[in-house]
């Protein structure tokens, strides 16, 4: 008996990686979170397993059903949306498997900051203007964060950013942002990334208040940040340019150099 934790990626069903539909399709017993997995990734499951819905259940009556799925033989897929590996609340799940000498594996999932980035058709890193990405959250009453990991201390690097749950303190984290970032910095709220009923908005910090309301992007919101979302041109990558060499690749200068030792060579 093993317990899979599976990331179902952000919302559409057909984002979930083919480990995930396989080992949900196999699994005569599935856990999923009913706040946030939709009920169209349950189509992945056998027609037979036995369903439940984490969403009205507390850790404990969680750890029940294991207990059982034990007794009985009976692998388990956890469901959680994006990837478990991010906010997935799954280490407190972990530790009570291993002290009931149960065995689990990680599947990893699609996050919702990357579809989020799709949704918007943007790059998230640019040369000389960011390479770095933090992942960040506001403080929520379930977990509390750190105070040395505030949205404002972060702010200082001006990297792009990418602030879960932002929709509820949308205000704060609009002023926490703009102690270092200019007004002009581009932004976008995405919530419900990939569902039927996604929603985009595109803004600069300075002007993002003044034009939505906060009551629209409560639940599910993401807020991008960050002047890598910008669309104007920058500069371009080395990677593919013509005369820059890599392992796999000779650039004009290194091609013009070989041919000319070949020429020697055969003279």
């Amino acid at each position: 008996m093993k317990v899979y934790f599976i990331g179902a990626g952000p919302g559409a069903a057909d984002l979930i990686t083919l480990r995930g539909s396989r080992l949900l399709g196999a699994a005569p017993m599935v856990l999923y979170a009913g706040s946030l997995v939709p009920a169209e990734m349950l189509s992945h499951c056998r027609p037979d397993a036995e369903i439940h819905d984490t969403a009205e259940l507390n850790l404990d009556q969680q750890e029940a059903l294991y207990r059982r799925a034990q007794a009985e033989d009976k692998d388990v897929a956890r469901l959680h949306s994006g990837d478990p590996a991010i906010y997935g609340a799954t280490n407190e799940q972990m530790r009570r498997l291993e002290a009931l000498g149960i065995a689990y594996e990680v599947v990893p999932g699609v996050s919702s900051f990357t579809t989020a980035a799709a949704a918007l058709c943007s790059e998230l890193t640019r040369p000389e203007v960011s390479q770095s990405i933090i992942l960040t959250r506001t403080s929520g009453r379930a977990s509390a964060v750190p105070e040395t990991e505030s949205i404002a201390s972060f702010a200082s690097h001006r990297a792009t950013m990418c602030i879960f749950l932002s929709g509820q303190r949308l205000k704060q984290t609009v002023a926490d942002l703009s102690l270092h970032y200019p007004p002009s910095t581009p932004v976008a709220l995405v919530r419900r990334a990939s569902w039927p009923d996604q929603s985009v908005h595109r803004s600069t910090l300075g002007k993002m208040l003044s034009e939505v309301k906060q009551k629209d992007w409560l639940l599910t919101t993401l807020l991008l940040v960050g002047e890598a979302l910008s669309r104007e041109g920058g500069v371009e990558s080395s990677l593919y340019a013509a005369g820059f060499t890599h392992i796999f690749r000779d650039g004009d200068e290194r091609k013009t150099k070989r041919a000319s030792l070949q020429k020697e060579n055969q003279a």
